[in-house]
């Protein structure tokens, strides 16, 4: 037999049983080294992993339901947008529209004494077309000519309405009026205010 194995088994009971309780725990300290330790900690990885998954799968189906809400949403800014633009015209279209304005007052039977657009006021993406007018008619004339223009597609602004001079011809009861009309045009690059001014100051 063994001589080391022999010496061993001649041990007292409770040597041997301390024997037993040491190999026992090198057994199990190497178990939870190599083994359950590392199995630990991939599973909480896994947990991990696991509940950022489950709230990403949340928040995706939350994101699936809006979605025709999402959407709906979208369409009604792109039409706001389309009426917002179409109300607001471009440089190219500022032109035709004070010409319309113009048109407007004669129509209504208005004598167009001054028509004097001024230069654009940038005001970000748009900016403020302000025209300077005087104009010669009746009040149930001039009154028209500001119901029409307050129900054009673009908006019109109308201010600063002084009338006076009010004088009978060819039977007629007529008001010369001065008043200024501001549109809108707008503008593909908004002007930076404070840009602007550092400029006009260099200069």
């Amino acid at each position: 037999m063994n001589p080391k194995l022999d010496k061993v088994l001649s041990l007292p009971n409770y040597q041997k049983l301390l024997l037993l309780l040491l190999v026992c725990s090198v057994i199990f300290g190497l178990f939870w080294l190599v083994v359950y330790q590392p199995m630990g900690k991939e599973l909480d990885r896994l947990q991990r992993q696991k509940g950022g998954l489950e709230r990403k799968l949340a928040e995706d189906r939350r994101i699936a339901d809006n979605l025709p809400k999402f959407r709906a949403e979208y369409e009604k800014l792109e039409k706001q947008l389309e009426v917002a633009l179409r109300e607001l015209p471009n440089k190219k279209e500022i032109s035709s529209l004070l010409v319309g304005i113009s048109s407007l007052a004669k129509n209504t039977g208005l004598e167009v004494v001054e028509f004097k657009p001024s230069a654009p006021v940038p005001q970000g993406f748009y900016a403020q077309v302000p025209v300077s007018l005087r104009l010669k008619g009746s009040f149930h004339e001039i009154a028209m000519f500001s119901y029409h223009v307050g129900n054009m597609t673009r908006i019109v602004n109308l201010s600063n309405l002084r009338m006076g001079n009010a004088k009978v011809e060819d039977g007629r009861n007529l008001l010369s009026v001065e008043c200024k009309a501001t549109t809108f045009q707008f503008i593909d690059t908004p002007v930076d205010k404070a840009k602007t001014g550092k400029r006009k100051g260099r200069k």
